[in-house]
């Protein structure tokens, strides 16, 4: 069991801490001697203004369009904190051609085009790669994705910051989206899975020895005291407290004590 530290970039609407990551822009040394490429990026996003609206390749793409190495990028949010009213993008109203698309961003009228929804602490969003998305100001996210940094802006509400916009829209799939809820105790996709676990006192499992890979495990609220029993008999133990996140070995036998609610998070590369 090892405890990962956060890499923070600030950025101009907020900020966002890497929690879990060997990527080259922003690696935790003590997960990539664990692991020399783990391939989901997790991410706690503070947003005081709204982000930008992007879209990001699937692994197609991303090889076809940025190099052979290149993961695509799908991900999901899991919202911690959010304001009263607050909301993001998620998609586009109806089904407008590529070609619709790009006339909106150059008559800056993609607003009409995007889809904006409300959220509240607990909501659960899964971001395919090809989604159109904004996260919008007041919102403070978990965020699992693939371990990626490609994003594409199609348009950043008059910031003069670039944009992406031959790539973006080429790379748009405006699919059916999955209704808005709170997260419920397991979610699954091609790449990643989600359990969340409320912890009233005790909770006890064993990290699958069959995996490759670490498990993680996030502390989304409240603090405690983690043991874990590795494979050949040795001990640890740490307290913890929320947003916190630690990387768990195949077979290691995990206890948590304490109040609040864990979230797993498991590779399914």
């Amino acid at each position: 069991m090892l405890k990962l530290n956060p890499i923070r970039s600030e950025k101009v609407w907020g900020y966002e801490d890497w929690i879990a990551s060997t990527h080259a822009d922003g690696c935790q040394g003590e997960l990539k001697e664990l692991v020399n490429d783990y391939p989901l990026l997790v991410k706690v996003i503070q947003a005081n203004d709204t982000l930008s609206v992007q879209v990001h390749p699937d692994d197609e793409d991303a090889k076809r369009l940025e190099g052979e190495n290149c993961r695509g990028k799908t991900e999901c949010w899991y919202v911690l904190n959010a304001d009263e009213g607050a909301s993001l993008v998620y998609g586009l109203k109806g089904n407008p051609s590529k070609e619709e698309i790009r006339s909106a961003i150059k008559e800056n009228t993609l607003e009409k085009l995007l889809d904006r929804v409300q959220v509240k602490k607990g909501d659960f969003i899964f971001i395919p790669s090809g989604t159109v998305h904004a996260i919008g100001g007041g919102l403070r996210l978990l965020e699992v994705q693939q371990s990626c940094n490609i994003t594409y802006r199609l348009y950043d509400w008059g910031r003069p910051r670039e944009v992406h916009i031959e790539k973006g829209v080429e790379v748009i799939k405006n699919e059916k989206k999955q209704k808005i809820a709170p997260l419920g105790e397991e979610f699954n996709c091609k790449y990643f899975s989600l359990k969340k676990e409320p912890l009233k006192g005790g909770y006890s499992f064993l990290v699958s020895p069959a995996s490759k890979l670490p498990e993680l495990i996030f502390i989304s609220e409240g603090e405690g005291t983690i043991r874990s029993t590795a494979r050949d008999g040795s001990k640890t133990e740490n307290s913890f407290k929320a947003e916190e996140i630690f990387a768990l070995l195949p077979g290691e036998k995990i206890t948590l004590e304490g109040h609040g609610e864990v979230v797993r998070i498991i590779s399914n590369s």
